[in-house]
């Protein structure tokens, strides 16, 4: 199959359709605060809203790409082949128990180990973000005109850099923790917005660069090519391309991701 602009047009009308679904399920159930809470194995919380609106991405997937595989924060990996949906249907879920918006549905397409389309919709919020390969990365506020979204032009740390850091368990734990504290240092504003609001932020120039040590595939993938094609790098912190095993990120404008990168990698 050719991925030209064609398919992922399809692609990406897909991913916003399977976005609409779920968030069909979770919006009423957060407002209404009609949902029960269990523990995972890895004691983080899953609702049963969490279960069904995977459940609806998958199939409105399905119903357009029904050769395609999925990798479902729920459910895990269902089949084989080059062409992979990413899945988190409440990325955000304590947020979405405690009853606050900072939660969204994650969707991507990735197609022999790229990120190819992606959607980011954060209804509760607000707003939804998406982009395909080549395509350019778009922003909507409550179902607004969409307006296409661009890095920042910032090139080095100084008082005017913005910096926002997510989970930081294991960057906290190593020599990475002071890398870290010289950037704040130099930097004017630090805030931890975490979860896609850092990225929206980020992909729409309202800050300058994320940090994150402990994620996971699913919690960024339609983020990274968001924050991509909006003329943004990301990587992990080791400088790495973004893949299923990935578990940090830094995510900026090219000149401050070279300067975080080498702050971070002083060797």
């Amino acid at each position: 199959m050719t991925l030209d602009a064609g398919f992922l047009a399809r692609a990406l009308d897909a991913a916003h359709r399977a976005a609409d679904a779920a968030e069909a399920i979770t919006l009423p159930r957060y407002r209404a605060r009609d949902f029960s809470v269990e523990t995972k194995a890895d004691l983080t919380p899953v609702t049963e809203a969490d279960r069904d609106a995977e459940a609806a991405i998958k199939h409105v997937l399905r119903e357009a790409f029904p050769d395609h595989a999925f990798y479902g924060e729920e459910e895990g990996r269902e089949g084989e082949g080059d062409f992979l949906w990413l899945i988190d249907p409440i990325d955000g879920t304590k947020s979405f128990v405690r009853g606050y918006p900072f939660f969204s549905t994650q969707i991507a397409l990735m197609h022999a180990g790229e990120i190819v389309a992606g959607v980011s919709a954060a209804g509760a919020y607000g707003e939804r973000m998406w982009a395909t390969r080549g395509g350019g990365a778009f922003l909507a506020f409550c179902g607004g005109e969409p307006r296409r979204a661009s890095v920042s032009a910032a090139s080095a740390f100084d008082a005017n850099t913005a910096i926002s850091t997510g989970n930081l368990k294991t960057l906290a734990a190593g020599p990475r923790w002071n890398a870290l504290a010289d950037l704040v240092r130099q930097s004017g504003r630090t805030r931890g917005y975490g979860d896609f609001v850092h990225y929206h932020f980020l992909a729409r120039g309202a800050i300058d660069l994320v940090v994150e040590s402990d994620l996971n595939i699913l919690d960024i993938a339609p983020l990274v090519l968001i924050v991509r094609e909006a003329g943004g790098v990301f990587t992990d912190l080791d400088g790495r391309d973004v893949g299923l095993e990935t578990r940090s990120a830094l995510a900026g404008p090219p000149a401050l991701h070279r300067a975080a990168l080498r702050a971070f990698n002083p060797g």
